[in-house]
């Protein structure tokens, strides 16, 4: 797999791979809250930030999947969850780590988070992983990712399982 890094400098032209990974990804999910439109609005968010950083995995002429996300800045944290006061020093918030249907159970998912994460100087990585998603909090459990809570960042969001791991 042929793996592709972007900043902050990329973000524009990106965006569109990054909506069609998306798209692509969540088909089977026809709620609202995974909408194109929806994650767009994250998608610019995240990527507005300077030190922003994606890794891309293209195999067979198409993209496999990605990886996005930033720097908290400090003493931030996901929205609807405190951060733990045993976690000190700098995190790195993996928004986003998306593979496409038909590279699923691959390993590639894997290989393209440990690629972003060769590029990231943090203290520790933070993510978040929808709790009605069990298989994938498990991977990320052997990961070495840990559970330290649930989030609700909205109304409408699902339950998230807020997960750190020490780099």
């Amino acid at each position: 797999m042929d793996l592709k890094r972007y900043t902050h400098a990329d973000a524009r032209d990106v965006r569109s791979l990054l909506l069609d990974i998306h798209d692509e990804a969540y088909a089977d999910t026809p709620d609202e809250f995974h909408s194109r439109e929806r994650f767009s609005y994250f998608v610019d968010r995240w990527s507005s930030r300077e030190d922003w950083l994606c890794i891309s995995g293209w195999e067979q002429g198409g993209p496999v999947g990605c990886a996005y996300g930033s720097m908290f800045k400090p003493g931030g944290w996901w929205k609807g969850h405190p951060r733990p006061r045993e976690l000190r020093g700098s995190v790195f918030a993996l928004s986003e780590l998306m593979v496409v249907s038909k590279w699923r159970g691959t390993k590639r998912a894997q290989k393209i988070h440990d690629a972003l994460l060769k590029e990231v100087t943090a203290d520790m990585v933070s993510l978040t992983v929808e709790t009605e998603r069990p298989r994938v909090q498990a991977m990320y459990e052997r990961w070495n990712y840990a559970k330290v809570g649930e989030a609700m960042p909205s109304d409408d969001s699902p339950l998230y399982a807020v997960m750190v791991r020490k780099l």
